[in-house]
């Protein structure tokens, strides 16, 4: 193992957005056990702190590679285009129109059946704009396409946070 390769050949996963979760997590388990301070007790000081610092780039690799936004943000970085979402905020043009749409449903919620409903639409947009994603990088080879489509999906994550927390002022 080398603390400079990717994530996804630290797991010793194919490099693209469509991944088993449950393989992630098994060679997580894996590799938690192969370099667990406890199992370099006998070498000393500076070995058990080179396996925590291999503990916490493992640690650090499987966050990315579990979580599917994280993983189309580091595979669309790892192929020459970053998210950048600080100062680029290119979306799909359809995207930010349905952006508006959403704030004044948001709004305009009064009830949880509305905010349901609201929630329910934001679910099937973030797994289409997911399943955009996987095209675009899996197939297509598109990374810069596919970065627009990961900015959309941090603003339906943000937003969900948005409706959950109008949720929680209706007494939900």
């Amino acid at each position: 193992m080398n603390l400079q390769d990717t994530d996804f050949t630290l797991f010793d996963v194919p490099e693209r957005f469509a991944q088993d979760r449950a393989a992630i997590d098994a060679r997580w388990k894996e590799l938690q056990r192969e370099v667990h301070p406890d199992r370099f007790a006998a070498q000393g000081a500076a070995a058990q702190r080179v396996a925590m610092q291999w503990s916490v780039r493992i640690n650090e690799a499987h966050h990315r590679l579990k979580d599917p936004l994280r993983r189309a943000a580091y595979l669309c970085e790892l192929r020459g285009a970053p998210i950048d979402a600080e100062r680029n905020t290119a979306m799909p043009a359809r995207f930010l129109h349905e952006q508006i749409e959403w704030r004044e449903a948001l709004e305009e919620a009064a009830s949880v059946a509305e905010l349901d409903a609201l929630n329910d639409r934001l679910e099937r947009t973030r797994s289409g704009v997911l399943a955009e994603v996987e095209r675009l990088l899996d197939h297509e080879g598109d990374a810069v396409a596919a970065a627009q489509q990961v900015r959309a999906l941090m603003f339906l994550e943000r937003f969900a946070s948005e409706v959950e927390k109008r949720f929680d002022q209706l007494g939900q």
